[in-house]
């Protein structure tokens, strides 16, 4: 009884469903219930307990997404009180091939980090990218494809693999981020004396023979160029999406152009641009120093029609912690390159999402051309 002898309102399912679906997904573009990310509701003497599901860990909107749901809840009459549990199932883009079933079957998606040219920062961005969605919840493996110069044991100082099951190798696990690299299996001063099929044969035993095991994104550090060893790791992996790496001045567009022709080739999904070296601060300086030019990044998204995902500051502290072994977003959250890529892997993680919910149309297409 209230207090003067008068019920509460009855607030049921229905009413809870029609206020939650005036919250929309910024990314879907849809209601979160028509989306189906409202999986339970619970009403219990004025006080509302919900569980929502969105699609990734990641979610670079999840608090925006939780204090909407509480705001249109408590505008209920006879609800005092909302208590909302965010989690996130992660959707698989792509089917996985009967050749890398035992290999990649559990993972959900696998993003190609490339460039058309080395020394962009592609690496560095691939390990940031790999553990900044690890600690947004995301489990995240790291594959070191970049045969003749892998340098991810270096950034993590991750150890050589251990552990074997059945006929596949289980990866060492650093940081929380599961990693392989062609460095684990040769000496450290040792040149990658091999020809196109050799390193066809050692890309297809990563695809193939490794123990991932259930991942919500297996991050690919990708060679420079378009050669042998990109298209045959689009051609054998299922590649749900691709974010090419560059530096802001022309002389990096020109390949950066030839990477992203690629995948369209390829049939890839281009997520995303992310430009590296975009501008210096002196330190106690709020001024950007634009040492290799400027826009460079969001120029050539522009071209292609795809998202500037970030640009990431010219920092000492990113190579001075990489030559550790602790990249920038473990080792300094307080960098602005820590900053900048955990931004970067939200809109990752947000565009990935996007093209998973058309992925029926693009199977289809993709299954057309390569038939």
């Amino acid at each position: 009884m209230g207090i003067f002898g008068k019920k509460k309102p009855a607030v049921s399912e229905q009413q809870i469903k029609e206020a939650l679906s005036q919250v929309q997904d910024p990314d879907l573009h849809q209601d979160i219930v028509s989306l189906g990310f409202v999986k339970k509701i619970d009403f219990h003497k004025g006080k509302v307990s919900l569980i929502v599901e969105l699609t990734t860990p990641a979610c670079p909107m999840k608090e925006m997404l939780r204090d909407q749901c509480v705001d249109v809840v408590k505008a209920i009459e006879g609800v005092e009180d909302v208590s909302i549990e965010m989690t996130a199932q992660t959707h698989r883009a792509r089917a996985i091939p009967d050749l890398v079933q035992g290999a990649l079957g559990q993972v959900k998606n696998i993003i190609a980090v490339a460039s058309g040219k080395g020394g962009v920062g592609k690496s560095t961005s691939a390990v940031n990218l790999a553990f900044a969605l690890q600690q947004k919840g995301s489990k995240v493996g790291l594959l070191d494809a970049d045969i003749y110069g892998p340098s991810i044991m270096q950034m993590t100082k991750v150890g050589k693999p251990e552990e074997t099951k059945g006929d596949f190798i289980v990866p060492p696990i650093f940081a929380g981020v599961k990693i392989i690299s062609v460095a684990m299996f040769t000496e450290a001063k040792q040149a990658q004396l091999l020809r196109g099929p050799m390193v066809a044969q050692i890309i297809k035993q990563f695809l193939t023979q490794i123990d991932w095991g259930e991942l919500d994104y297996l991050i690919i550090d990708y060679p420079p160029g378009t050669g042998d060893i990109q298209l045959t790791l689009s051609q054998i992996a299922p590649i749900t999406g691709a974010v090419v790496v560059t530096t802001p001045q022309e002389v990096a567009l020109i390949d950066v152009r030839k990477a992203i022709s690629m995948f369209e080739t390829m049939k890839v999904p281009v997520l995303g641009v992310v430009e590296t070296m975009s501008y210096f601060m002196c330190p106690g300086s709020e001024k950007k120093h634009f040492i290799f030019g400027k826009n460079g990044g969001r120029k050539v998204a522009d071209e292609n029609g795809v998202p500037l995902l970030g640009e990431i500051p010219i920092e000492p502290v990113v190579a001075e912690n990489s030559d550790k072994g602790k990249p920038v977003v473990i080792s300094d959250s307080n960098a602005l390159a820590s900053l900048a890529y955990n931004h970067i892997a939200g809109q990752l993680a947000a565009q990935q999402s996007i093209v998973n919910s058309q992925s029926d149309r693009a199977l289809t297409h993709f299954k057309l051309e390569w038939v």
